[in-house]
């Protein structure tokens, strides 16, 4: 039996509606069971933070447990790697950093393409810098610490999270622009390069506020200047580093994203829910306590964002010369 055009398109049209229908019924139904949600760094840390709030959130709200898994090593390169080997059901995610736009450049081969292998869901929030050094050190603004670092050459170590995450990357700016150079200790997150600093093995460390904020409050470690533009209200006794090095700014940030073939109507389910999460009183206001910036939007936003980000480090790491190793 031969069909008419008509009858043809009629069914062509039918098949993909189905088709559509489908979809959007898979998304409305995940997810179906426990997600598994990897964080390059370690427990503890700004980017580990802001992934359980969330995953906290998102499990509140689906039913279903969204589990954070440290997974760390070569600068978020091998957490990474695990989401972008995936199977594309958004069952495993990643929490995505500026670390990741970083790597684009500091990292001559990868076994992927980050901008091209991670599918963007949704923003998270903003993470402020802040230069944070060991209460011993006889130093309480950034131009005595200048001073402090051109008298004692070679020792004064910085610490980072890991070779090219952003407090390392924060570091090296503020070393070119105040012409000095200091002893790089990276680590593994932000929870074992602040324990190193309270104990007194690194002097300075260009850390997550988040992560940090606690012991600032405490007097356990100094803050000297935070890494924004302008002050901040939930430090408001810490001056600006560009009150210092004018034109200085350096943050962190932090998303949430999938395998790149992971069906856009789960990415927009999950955007949605991440979403009302940031627009959510309790949560912002947690988010707050912490000196964090919501980060809304769309997937497409997102991905936008994650452009300019890389374009705007691999232009600091050019500068600063880091290679990773």
């Amino acid at each position: 039996m031969r069909l008419s055009r008509r009858k043809f398109f009629y069914l062509a049209a039918g098949t993909a509606m189905l088709g559509a229908n489908l979809r959007r019924a898979r998304a409305l139904d995940y997810p179906v069971k426990p997600v598994r949600v990897i964080v390059p760094f370690a427990a503890g840390g700004s980017t580990d933070i802001a992934g359980r709030l969330t995953c906290q959130w998102l499990s509140e709200r689906t039913g279903q447990q969204f589990i954070v898994e440290n997974r760390t090593g070569a600068g978020t390169n091998l957490g990474t790697e695990l989401v972008v080997r995936a199977p594309p059901d958004a069952y495993t995610l990643l929490v995505v950093g500026a670390t990741n736009t970083i790597n684009v450049t500091l990292y001559e081969r990868l076994n992927f393409d980050f901008v091209r292998d991670i599918a963007p869901v949704a923003g998270i929030v903003r993470s402020p810098l802040v230069m944070e050094v060991n209460a011993s050190l006889p130093v309480t603004t950034v131009p005595e610490f200048i001073a402090y670092v051109k008298a004692n050459p070679g020792r004064v170590n910085m610490a980072s999270s890991g070779v090219g995450a952003t407090p390392h990357m924060a570091g090296e700016l503020f070393q070119y622009m105040a012409g000095i150079k200091m002893v790089h200790v990276p680590y593994r997150g932000d929870a074992p390069a602040l324990a190193d600093l309270l104990g007194g093995q690194v002097q300075v460390y260009f850390g997550g506020l988040a992560a940090a904020i606690d012991q600032i409050k405490a007097g356990k470690i100094r803050a000297l200047a935070v890494s924004t533009a302008t002050r901040l209200d939930v430090v408001p006794g810490v001056p600006a580093m560009n009150e210092y090095l004018p034109g200085y700014e350096a943050s962190s940030w932090y998303g949430m994203g999938g395998p790149r073939a992971t069906p856009p109507e789960i990415i927009e389910r999950l955007n949605k829910e991440i979403n009302a999460g940031l627009a959510d009183r309790k949560l912002a206001a947690r988010f707050a306590e912490l000196g964090l910036t919501v980060l809304p939007g769309s997937p497409s936003e997102f991905r936008r964002f994650i452009g300019d980000e890389t374009e705007k480090w691999s232009k600091v790491v050019r500068a600063s010369g880091a290679r990773a190793d």
